[in-house]
């Protein structure tokens, strides 16, 4: 059963109850983070426990998240919409590429909403539901509004959605409508919406579950323990998540931690986080002064989904990078254009924001950071169906890349009604 908690600012180091509506310290204005009592003697029999529950029927077995409930705090009757149970694909063309014999993607995107904010947003939900909120909210570049949305719709309440106006992908956008959701086009950024929403909670007793949250952090933290449990307990030496809000990579290292305490893996993979050099404030303070002071910017990046400037989790995501001995760098638009196309290419599509962890990889190989004969496993944490203009403006031609992202386009071919046509593209193709 999910067990008894206490939440506890990340800062000081005080318990927090009552919370604020924010999800800050009172004391020190830190996030907070939920804290489990000591695991019992039994403990070291779960896993064991966890994967036999695969085979149930049982509603909260079936979910990739709430089959691990020892390891989740006691919120209440579980908001579920079957999330989690997501593949391990090995990626074997982009692995002879690069001369890799163990390159794999853990593919959060195969989430009944199309991306990893469900398997926090179970946890929130029921959380928020137990609280009695008849409302939640969140602020969002996609893919939280689009969680929010199903997860509030299956579990009865309202939905407020604040995206920046213009900046999100139409298909994220229509998932909250579809959802019902009370859709907020705010004129100005993500930041710009966060603040706002910050105003909103404080003066209304409308649900937080933004990121912040740190029940979502509890739920997302679940992707790792399936990792693990995929490769029969064995840490990869390299785990490699996309960098936006940053609790994806917080979560992940809360996971790893937990595992290691409780003496189920012996030692930590090192978390890396990559983000879109448009929209890289982690990445720049880790270069200046490993992550001691960080500077918000004015994020600009077509990977929509980490397009933060201002990313509420970064102490938690520098707290990972120091334990794990992982590493923080940035890449270009061009640089996550051909990523996307090679993952695409082994017929696993992913939004754009995901193939960051690809483009980071390249980087690393090149400067030597990471071996070739190394086990790397990429966080893919949205489907490729997200953003699909992206897809079509590279494909088509309609966007700036360079030389080696060029030879990855398949522009689609108009030609008449006639088999000879149909040949003689297929005899290029042949020749290409």
């Amino acid at each position: 059963m999910p067990t008894d908690h206490q939440l506890c600012c990340i800062g000081c180091g005080r318990s927090a109850f009552p919370t604020a509506p924010d999800f800050r310290c009172a004391h020190c204005g830190e996030l907070l983070e939920v804290v489990l009592p000591k695991p019992p003697a039994e403990a070291g029999t779960w896993p064991r426990r966890w994967r036999e529950r695969r085979t149930s029927l049982a509603a909260e077995d079936i979910s990739g998240v709430w089959r691990f409930r020892e390891m989740l705090p006691a919120v209440g009757e579980p908001v579920s919409l079957r999330e989690g149970n997501t593949p391990l694909y090995q990626l074997p063309g982009c692995g002879r590429r690069l001369g890799m014999t163990q390159l794999w993607a853990k593919h959060q995107g195969i989430n009944p909403t199309g991306s990893f904010k469900d398997t926090g947003m179970t946890v929130a939900l029921s959380q928020a539901r137990t609280a009695g909120f008849r409302w939640v909210a969140c602020a969002s570049t996609g893919n939280t509004s689009a969680s929010m949305a199903a997860y509030a719709a299956r579990a009865g309440l309202g939905a407020l959605v604040l995206v920046p106006a213009g900046q999100i992908a139409w298909g994220k956008l229509a998932q909250a409508l579809d959802y019902g959701a009370l859709t907020c086009q705010v004129q100005g950024d993500f930041d710009a919406c966060m603040r706002t929403l910050n105003a909103v909670v404080r003066r209304s007793p409308v649900g937080l579950v933004n990121s912040v949250n740190p029940y979502r952090v509890e739920g997302q933290k679940t992707a790792v323990y399936e990792l693990l449990e995929q490769l029969a307990w064995q840490p990869p030496d390299h785990i490699i998540v996309p960098g936006g809000n940053l609790a994806n990579a917080s979560a992940i290292g809360k996971g790893l931690r937990e595992m290691r305490e409780r003496g189920w893996i012996t030692h930590l993979p090192k978390v890396s986080v990559v983000q879109a050099l448009g929209a890289s404030p982690l990445a720049a303070a880790w270069r200046a002064n490993r992550g001691r002071e960080l500077t918000p910017v004015h994020a600009e990046t077509r990977a929509t989904a980490i397009r933060i400037g201002n990313p509420a989790s970064w102490r938690k995501a520098v707290r990972v990078l120091e334990e794990t001995g992982g590493d923080c760098i940035a890449v270009s638009e061009a640089e996550l254009a051909a990523a996307k196309a090679e993952i695409g290419a082994e017929g696993i599509g992913c939004e754009p924001a995901s193939a960051a962890a690809l483009a980071g990889l390249k980087q690393w190989l090149s400067q030597g950071w990471i071996r070739r004969d190394e086990t790397v496993v990429l966080v893919l944490t949205g489907h490729l169906l997200k953003d699909a203009d992206y897809t079509l403006d590279f494909h088509r031609g309609q966007m700036a890349v360079d030389a080696a992202a060029e030879r990855l386009r398949r522009p689609p071919v108009e030609i008449p009604a006639d088999a000879a046509a149909v040949l003689a593209q297929l005899e290029k193709a042949v020749q290409v």
